[in-house]
């Protein structure tokens, strides 16, 4: 294409587009705000971040705004054929689970909550 008096094209790269920012789908964070609404009635949860890249979204809760995340949730699409796409990281940064169900990998953190509940 060129432009109308000047020099300037624009030629697009076949097969290139700019890197797709990973977020959560529509499922994805009903599941997880649900969870992390049922922590906060529990009195174990009071704020929570969300942070996207081309690469991954993550999903944090913390106890105190000011604190490091009691938990950390990572959606990692690239490893999705691996050990799964999904990550639970505790509190000092220990991977608690992977997995490639959403669900099984918040396994840990339901379980935990069950125990508050009763």
């Amino acid at each position: 294409m060129a432009a109308h008096g000047g020099a300037n094209n624009i030629v697009a790269f076949p097969g290139q587009r700019p890197p797709e920012q990973v977020g959560f789908d529509r499922r994805e964070l009903n599941h997880i705000l649900n969870l992390y609404g049922r922590m906060v009635a529990a009195g174990e949860w009071r704020d929570y971040a969300m942070e996207f890249t081309k690469d991954c979204a993550t999903f944090a809760a913390f106890r105190r705004t000011a604190e490091v995340p009691q938990m950390r949730l990572e959606k990692r699409p690239a490893l999705h054929t691996k050990q799964g796409m999904w990550a639970l990281f505790g509190e000092h940064g220990q991977i608690l689970k992977r997995g490639h169900e959403l669900a099984n990998v918040l396994a840990p953190i339901e379980r935990r909550l069950l125990k508050l509940v009763d």
